[in-house]
């Protein structure tokens, strides 16, 4: 079956928009099946630099459809800006869809997660305030909106539902928070006139896949954030509220396993994370600085500096072995070029133990010592190099030791952000 899964292998912000876009330009359909509006995935081309955040990145092919799964947590009005945003600066965009199931971010949710993580001060998860986590919390405990429920027909279930919800939510504004209620009437309303807007873009979207598929067509399926953010296996309790894994991917675009036969991996040459939790390989000095303004580590959604570091070649080989990676993707490498010396993060340490995997205790990753190999760096500009073979030797050298760390073939090296910068290796150095 002609299914490729693109996902992140680190804590997000890999360049998965990136690699998508390229790969798109082949493909008949690209599905998002994970995240919100938390995600941010940047696309530059000819025309320009989009950031997209709920929209998948195909969307600048016209020949593309494009589909919001299940998995996804919508914001209708956060979904329509962003329609109307690229229309205006790109009027031949792809079709789009929405699926039914998918879960509706409601106005209480925004406010949820902004009252809680002010309640926490200090020991907060560092999240976008975007209503992602409380949205999935309702759709864990069987409560939540989903699309359907506001469609054009739906308005007395929709009532009735709000009518069963909005007390609870109430209830935690003004005696936990401290915080006015909402209204129903003006909550109910906001909710049908997103039904009408949205109702042309809505689908059956796991059986238009699946019918795309009969027809022998082919799929991208372009989960967001990355797999150690993953609510299961990333650095939990500072991880997202839907899973950016595989099988996370294949969940929310209504695939099954069976059916893909590609699975890229996309790492940064080195590691970014935003907000709290573990980061063994942090650099807070002038290198991480450097690297930092160089490749402009600022959040696509929020605008909040990442924080940088070296490559993690102990978590990457995780997130690889866990996705079942068939190949990687390896972008920014051009960050690199001033540095006389790189590193890679080779092994954990805790308490002068070895440790072989990420620990599942964010105590004991939070103490991880991590062990760097240290490679010679290049010194010199690799953004105009077109070919594998024309990068320098010490630069393949550290593509090529990556590569063998992590236990996938590298086939995809980013040098820029435009379209024509990808050096494509058929085969990596493995094989």
């Amino acid at each position: 079956m002609p299914v490729t899964i693109v996902l992140g292998g680190q804590w997000g912000d890999e360049g998965k928009g990136k690699i998508t876009d390229a790969l798109a330009a082949t493909a008949d359909i690209v599905v998002r099946p994970n995240g919100s509006t938390n995600a941010g995935h940047t696309v530059v081309t000819d025309e320009g630099v989009f950031k997209l955040h709920v929209i998948p990145s195909g969307i600048l092919y016209p020949h593309c459809t494009c589909i919001i799964g299940a998995g996804v947590a919508v914001s209708p009005p956060d979904f329509l800006r962003e329609i109307e945003s690229l229309r205006e600066r790109h009027p031949r965009l792809g079709q789009l869809y929405v699926s039914d199931r998918a879960h509706v971010i409601m106005p209480y949710h925004p406010l949820l997660d902004l009252y809680e993580e002010r309640r926490r001060g200090a020991a907060g998860i560092g999240t976008t305030l975007r209503g992602n986590g409380p949205a999935f919390t309702d759709k864990i405990a069987r409560r939540g909106i989903r699309i359907a429920d506001l469609l054009p027909g739906s308005e007395r279930s929709l009532r009735h539902k709000l009518e069963t919800l909005l007390p609870e939510k109430n209830t935690l504004f003004i005696h936990l928070y401290g915080e006015s209620p909402l209204d129903l009437d003006q909550l109910f309303e906001q909710a049908r006139t997103w039904g009408e807007a949205l109702a042309p873009y809505v689908i059956a979207a796991e059986v238009f896949v699946q019918d795309a598929l009969d027809a022998g067509k082919s799929v991208i399926i372009e989960a967001a954030q990355g797999t150690m953010l993953d609510p299961d296996y990333g650095t939990y309790p500072y991880v997202t509220s839907s899973s950016p894994t595989a099988a996370g991917a294949c969940q929310g675009a209504g695939v099954a396993p069976t059916q893909v036969d590609r699975i890229v991996g996309v790492f940064k040459a080195y590691t970014t994370r935003v907000g709290a939790g573990p980061f063994p390989t942090e650099l807070t000095d002038e290198t991480g600085q450097l690297i930092r303004e160089r490749g402009r580590e600022y959040g696509t959604t929020t605008g909040r500096p990442r924080r940088v570091g070296w490559f993690d070649a102990v978590a990457a080989r995780y997130s690889a072995r866990l996705n079942g990676m068939t190949e990687a993707a390896l972008t920014k490498l051009d960050m690199l070029d001033p540095l006389p010396e790189v590193r890679i993060c080779v092994g954990y340490r805790i308490d002068n133990q070895e440790v072989s995997a990420p620990p599942a205790q964010v105590e004991r990753y939070a103490a991880v010592e991590p062990v760097y190999e240290v490679l010679p760096g290049w010194q010199c500009d690799t953004s105009q190099v077109t070919s594998f073979d024309d990068l320098p030797p010490e630069a393949q050298r550290y593509v090529a030791r990556i590569e063998e760390l992590i236990g996938v073939p590298i086939t995809m090296i980013g040098v820029g952000p435009a379209r024509r910068q990808i050096l494509w290796r058929p085969a990596g150095a493995l094989t």
